[in-house]
C-alpha cells in the first residue's frame, strides 16, 4: 500500500477514534452484503464501531436448508457455516467503509485457528463478535467468536481481500497481513 493510502486509512481511523455505535436491520444489511438466501447468515447488527469491531446476530431456525442433511436425526449447524457467518459479519463491517462496494467482492483468503466448542441447533441465536486485527486498503485480518447463550461455540481468524466483481478466480491471491 502506498503512503497516501496509508495516510487515508490513518485519517479515517482518527476520525473514528470516538466510537460510533450503529445498528443495522436486515434491509440495511442487504444493501451492503451481496449474499442472499439461503447463504445470507447475518440477520441484524447490534453494534458497529467503525473500522474496529462489529456484533451481529443470526437466528438459527429449523427451516435452514442445511438441516435437511446435517443431520436429519440431530440437526446441528455446520461449523463451516458458523465461520462463514463470522466472515460475513467482518465483511459487513469492512464494506461499510468502501464507497465503491458495488464494484467489489470481499472474498476469503484464509481461515486460521478455527475451533468449534459446542454444537449450534435450531432455536439458537448466534451472537457473532468480530474485531479487526489488521486492515489494509484491499485486505484484512479479523478475529471472530460466535456465542450461544454467552458460551463460545466457535472462534476463528479469517483473512479476506477485496477483488473486482468481474475478476477471474486468480484475483483473490492472498496478501500477507
Amino acid at each position: 500500500m502506498n503512503q497516501s493510502s496509508e495516510a487515508a486509512v490513518e485519517a479515517a481511523a482518527t476520525e473514528a477514534a470516538t466510537p460510533s455505535i450503529t445498528t443495522m436491520e436486515i434491509g440495511d444489511i442487504l444493501k451492503i452484503l451481496p449474499h442472499r438466501y439461503p447463504f445470507l447468515l447475518i440477520d441484524r447488527v447490534v453494534e458497529l464501531v467503525r473500522m474496529k469491531s462489529i456484533v451481529a446476530l443470526k437466528n438459527v431456525t429449523i427451516t435452514e436448508p442445511f438441516f435437511q442433511g446435517h443431520f436429519p436425526e440431530k440437526p446441528i449447524m455446520p461449523g463451516v457455516l458458523i465461520v462463514e457467518a463470522i466472515a460475513q459479519a467482518g465483511g459487513l463491517l469492512l464494506l461499510t467503509e468502501v464507497p465503491n462496494r458495488d464494484e467489489l467482492l470481499m472474498v476469503f483468503t484464509g481461515i486460521e485457528k478455527a475451533r468449534f466448542r459446542r454444537p449450534v441447533a435450531p432455536g439458537d441465536q448466534l451472537r457473532i463478535e468480530v474485531v479487526v486485527r489488521a486492515w489494509r486498503k484491499t485486505a484484512a485480518r479479523l478475529e471472530g467468536k460466535a456465542y450461544v447463550d454467552g458460551k463460545v461455540v466457535c472462534e476463528a481468524t479469517v483473512t479476506c481481500r477485496l477483488v473486482p466483481r468481474n475478476a477471474g478466480a486468480g484475483a483473490a491471491e492472498e496478501e500477507n497481513l
